[in-house]
């Protein structure tokens, strides 16, 4: 008998920390999901990637209480301000730019990005990209 998917949750936790503390204890314990089984797997699985990082993830649970876990990269803006070596985006984006990214650097984050955005081609994607960089208050070059 295959196993009947009671719903998805999608939640944004640090790689590498998962742990029961809210938000994510709460959100998983009111949909019946063992919350040190996702814990021990997430932190397994993003062990990789660079500690601390906002990861986005779709947990998949089923009637029986199983789950299972997609793991996406990081949100856009990680990318640009890694690229940019900045530490956040202008509080006034539109009237305050504080930096600027080419379009290169622009299409190298849809790139590596590709798979987790709404487009089907580069071109698309790099699109996208620009759209965050714009409403990070950084002007694009190129």
């Amino acid at each position: 008998m295959a196993k009947e998917v009671e719903g998805k949750l999608k939640l944004q936790v640090p790689a590498g920390q998962a742990n029961p503390s809210p938000p994510v204890g709460p959100a998983l314990g009111q949909r019946g999901i063992n919350i040190m089984d996702f814990c021990k797997v997430f932190n397994e699985k993003s062990k990789g990637e660079q500690p601390g990082v906002m990861l986005p993830v779709v947990v998949t649970y089923n009637t029986d209480k199983s789950f299972s876990i997609e793991i996406k990269l990081p949100p856009a803006s990680f990318f640009i301000k890694e690229a940019l070596k900045i530490k956040k985006g202008s509080k006034e984006p539109g009237r305050d730019m504080i930096s600027t990214i080419s379009m290169s650097q622009c299409r190298d984050i849809a790139e590596k990005k590709l798979k987790d955005l709404n487009a089907n081609t580069i071109e698309q994607g790099t699109k996208i990209i620009i759209g965050s960089a714009k409403s990070m208050g950084i002007e694009v070059t190129g």
